[in-house]
């Protein structure tokens, strides 16, 4: 059965530095994501890339003596190298410097202006150029003489000629889409937040700017170039062929999730939506905002030079302990600490401890008693029991806690049915049934076998190298790896591979 369509995207990220864990986190949950509605028999399309205008990369592109499209191709391979290096698997990489999404923001600049939304005028307010975004004099704090934006940011006060997003019709309208579709925004708490500041009142939004040049220029007044945040957000449908409606992967908007960290919220919560239904747009289904790494109990910050590289912690642990600890350790949505401590501990206990030896342990014995082959499936008895409740349902509950992006929640439903198995292991005593009654033995490592089948079936878009590795040493073909498959037990005779250790442990220290 094929089912429907899902789109996924990350944030574009912004080139004015290099990547860092914060951005392959928010990466690594949509990959996650994919890889499983892929498993789930969905049509997927994961989309990434990198934003590249705006005042912030044509000043950090000065700093560094470069031209600003010189700087921006740099930079932006470092983001696609670490899509490589993490293993995701997007579909498109996306660049707003590119050709197609010019034209993609011109159309729907001409879109919006066909529709009276957009007007001519002058702005002037408090402007933070490091978030390319304008604040109210009720948001800001004071220190030492300087304002401040809610960011932490610096703010100066600006006027200039600006084209304007008629932002402030859109309140109640927004409102009314909040609540005819309550799981627009999560989690819930970010909800209230957007809430709480469209029912404060919106003001009418300033979309274009004259000082600086780096950006798409305004259709018809080039003088002016497009506000970032619009020229971004735009990407989300440049991508599946905006303007062309019947282009090819059309078929994939809205989007089902727009994940995103909790600072940008606001713009993929209100201003987007806006753009879009003004335009006669459907809007995105989901907007997910996820909280922030600390290192050690600090802000991991590029002045505070405590921001870790993901490559490094790669070639430190390997990829895949690294994905499980980032989607294990902390509820997605909430802020985490980044402590090796902790990478360590669940490195060793979990993945190593727990999953590793129980297949090491199940396989081995499948070499020694079964001939290296799998056993026929058997009824479960009553010693089965625990280990059957424990699979049973799993692949809908998890498939649930996917769909609200409890990742943590998903990943540890999984290892119970690990743990359960060690139980079973215990209780059982496969390697002493051999002289006993050496049929029962068989029967427990085949049921210890579909056990492992389950688990390292689901949880392959979280570990994709290793489960491939426990799926071809549990003798699982590659076209019966798909959640579907599940369904049909394995015959019989297939012939297992010598099995070898998933994880090494690392030493504390």
């Amino acid at each position: 059965m094929t089912r429907a369509p899902i789109y996924l995207t990350t944030p574009i990220y912004y080139v004015n530095d290099k990547p860092h864990v914060g951005h392959a986190y928010t990466s690594l949950a949509t990959d996650m994501t994919a890889r499983f509605k892929r498993l789930d028999g969905h049509e997927v399309h994961f989309l990434t890339g990198t934003d590249e205008h705006g005042q912030k990369v044509e000043k950090a592109a000065r700093d560094a003596g470069e031209d600003p499209q010189a700087f921006t191709d740099r930079v932006s391979t470092s983001f696609r190298e670490l899509a490589r290096v993490m293993g995701f698997s997007n579909d498109d990489f996306i660049r707003t410097t590119e050709d197609r999404h010019k034209r993609a923001c011109t159309a729907l600049w001409e879109r919006l202006v066909a529709k009276g939304e957009i007007y001519l005028g002058h702005y002037e307010g408090w402007y933070a150029v490091r978030d390319e975004a304008f604040y109210g004099p009720d948001e800001l704090t004071e220190r030492d003489g300087v304002k401040y934006a809610p960011s932490g940011a610096p703010v100066e006060w600006v006027r200039e000629p600006s084209y304007f997003f008629r932002l402030g019709a859109w309140g109640e309208r927004l409102l009314s889409f909040y609540e005819a579709n309550p799981d627009f925004i999560a989690p819930p708490s970010r909800r209230n937040e957007v809430l709480s500041f469209v029912k404060s009142g919106l003001q009418d939004l300033s979309i274009s700017r004259t000082s600086f040049t780096w950006g798409v220029k305004v259709p018809g007044d080039p003088a002016h170039v497009m506000y970032v945040w619009l020229d971004a957000l735009t990407n989300y449908i440049t991508a599946l062929g905006y303007p062309d409606e019947g282009a090819p992967l059309w078929h994939f908007w809205p989007a089902d999730v727009h994940f995103v960290g909790k600072d940008i919220l606001r713009f993929h919560a209100i201003y987007w939506p806006a753009f879009l239904m003004a335009a006669d747009l459907p809007p995105p289904k989901r907007v997910f905002a996820h909280g922030w790494w600390t290192i050690e109990g600090q802000k991991m910050s590029k002045s505070l030079g405590n921001a870790i590289d993901p490559v490094a912690l790669i070639e430190e642990f390997g990829l895949d302990p690294l994905r499980y600890f980032l989607l294990r350790e902390v509820p997605f949505g909430n802020d985490g600490d980044f402590a090796r401590a902790a990478l360590i501990a669940r490195l060793n206990g979990e993945l190593a401890d727990q999953l590793g030896n129980l297949a090491q342990r199940t396989l081995t014995l499948m070499q020694r008693n079964c001939d290296a082959v799998l056993p026929e499936p058997g009824a479960p008895g009553d010693a089965e029991a625990a280990l059957v409740a424990a699979g049973q349902g799993l692949v809908a509950q998890v498939r649930s806690l996917i769909d609200e992006q409890k990742f943590d929640q998903a990943i540890a439903a999984i290892f119970a049915l690990v743990r359960e198995a060690n139980g079973y292991v215990t209780q059982t005593q496969p390697w002493a049934l051999k002289k006993t009654d050496p049929a029962r033995g068989v029967a427990v490592l085949r049921h210890l076998h579909d056990a492992l089948r389950l688990a390292a079936t689901l949880l392959q878009p979280v570990m994709p190298e290793t489960m491939a590795k426990l799926l071809y040493q549990l003798g699982v073909p590659a076209e019966a790896r798909a959640i579907a498959a599940l369904a049909v037990p394995l015959p019989g005779g297939l012939p297992l591979p010598a099995p070898a250790p998933l994880f090494a442990k690392i030493q504390a220290g």
